[in-house]
């Protein structure tokens, strides 16, 4: 049970850090980059970009939320207080997707919104900040 548990917690803390990259690279670059595609070609580049990010978010996320809430109810960690804040922080990062940047990214799909884009770079720094304490977090529990 002991060797499952390490496995566990080694595909939580790999998925989080992994998102909390692909977050970054997504705040700083990707997002913002979004603005210069063109009217266009803007729904056709949203429709393409749901998709493929899908593809890479999608398993990863789900991963992190199964071997989370595995690993965080099933330990016996003595770092289970900050085990529990980070799961707390993936349950707001999805809220956050699901009522924040979702709804932002299905009214770009119907066309550049300059709004919208505005809303989807700033409300992204939820998650951006979220998962970077929750990669800390996680990591902090390697040292106890």
């Amino acid at each position: 049970m002991n060797d499952l548990m390490n496995y566990l917690f080694i595909a939580y803390l790999s998925s989080t850090l992994f998102m909390t990259g692909l977050i970054w690279m997504v705040q700083v670059v990707h997002y913002p980059l979004m603005g210069m595609v063109g009217q266009a070609q803007f729904v056709e580049y949203e429709a393409q970009h749901q998709q493929l990010i899908s593809l890479i978010v999608l398993p990863i996320m789900l991963i992190e939320l199964v071997t989370g809430a595995i690993y965080t109810l099933g330990t016996t960690h003595l770092s289970k207080t900050l085990l529990y804040i980070a799961f707390a922080l993936l349950i707001l990062i999805w809220c956050s997707t699901f009522f924040l940047q979702v709804p932002l990214h299905n009214r770009l799909s119907q066309g550049f919104d300059i709004v919208a884009h505005q809303k989807l770079v700033q409300t992204n720094w939820i998650r951006t900040l979220f998962w970077t304490v929750k990669s800390g977090l996680l990591l902090a529990c390697i040292r106890h």
